[in-house]
């Protein structure tokens, strides 16, 4: 291998080891739900893209074959897509269950809670009866 490529490569999995640590760490201590979910959803994901994408490259150089390099950007693309939504969903469900955690304003207010829709209220169309 090229030694700039050893050192584009060790470089990628240095950050990424980096941003998982830091992602891990913010898992286990940080105080509350809120913002032990930005650890695992910000830092972590980070991490592993670098990871992945030094792979892809170290597997690309030995000429592996495209299979490998396909799977390791699906499974790239499938987490970048997967982590924020499933992070926007845990955090709204944390605000809908526990709406005292909700955080305050700038000017110390706290924001008023939006409603929650009953089971069967749902905006999912249909003509109101809940079965779409």
């Amino acid at each position: 291998m090229s030694p700039v490529l050893d050192i584009a490569l060790t470089a990628l999995l240095a950050i990424g080891s980096f941003f998982v640590l830091v992602g891990s760490l913010g898992l286990v201590k940080l105080s509350d739900f809120l913002k032990r979910l930005h650890g695992p959803t910000k830092a972590t994901t980070l991490g592993v893209g670098c990871i992945l994408v030094a792979s892809i490259g170290y597997h690309a150089w030995l000429g592996d074959g495209l299979a490998l390099g396909l799977r390791e950007i699906l499974i790239t693309v499938f987490l970048f897509i997967t982590a924020p939504i499933s992070a926007h969903l845990m955090a709204r469900a944390a605000l809908a269950l526990a709406p005292d955690q909700r955080p305050t304003l700038p000017d110390g207010e706290t924001p008023e809670a939006p409603a929650v829709p009953e089971p069967g209220e749902g905006s999912a169309g249909g003509d109101g009866d809940g079965r779409g």
